[in-house]
């Protein structure tokens, strides 16, 4: 596969099977297949989610945040040739730890090393930042199972 970077919505569409509304990757700034990768979502105020976490004052749930970090990562595995069409699951999180909000009008800049991958499991180091602040870093735990 090549990557012509920077990565679109329409060429990370390519890559995940995430859809809309569930698509948390806007844009993938670097990437090295298999090894790291660096990208943003651009949080806006017409999120679905937003109409019911807290109407009055809108906060990006951090268990999206940690799924925006892991859809990231996953475009990293899944960039791979012995990877391309594998679902990417999410399997675990460990040391989730949520440092600041993320609102509406934000630039969710993310970043994610793969640590291990052995088979069809890894594991992925991700850190979330607002503004140049860490707001959210978690080690996410995946499976890639066969795409049906």
């Amino acid at each position: 596969m090549e990557l012509n970077l920077p990565l679109y919505a329409e060429d990370i569409r390519k890559i995940l099977p995430h859809r809309y509304p569930f698509l948390l990757v806007d844009r993938v700034t670097e990437i090295e297949p298999g090894v790291s990768v660096k990208g943003y979502k651009m949080v806006t105020a017409n999120e679905p989610h937003f109409t019911g976490h807290y109407p009055d004052y809108n906060v990006m749930p951090g268990v999206l945040i940690t799924e925006a970090m892991a859809q990231l990562g996953g475009v990293a595995i899944l960039s791979q040739p012995d990877f391309q069409g594998k679902r990417p699951l999410l399997s675990g999180i460990d040391g989730a730890r949520y440092r600041g909000q993320v609102r509406p009008g934000d630039k969710l800049e993310m970043e994610l090393t793969i640590d291990r991958l052995k088979g069809r499991l890894g594991k992925g180091s991700g850190k979330a930042y607002v503004d140049g602040k860490l707001v959210a870093e978690a080690t996410i735990l995946f499976a890639l199972v066969e795409a049906e």
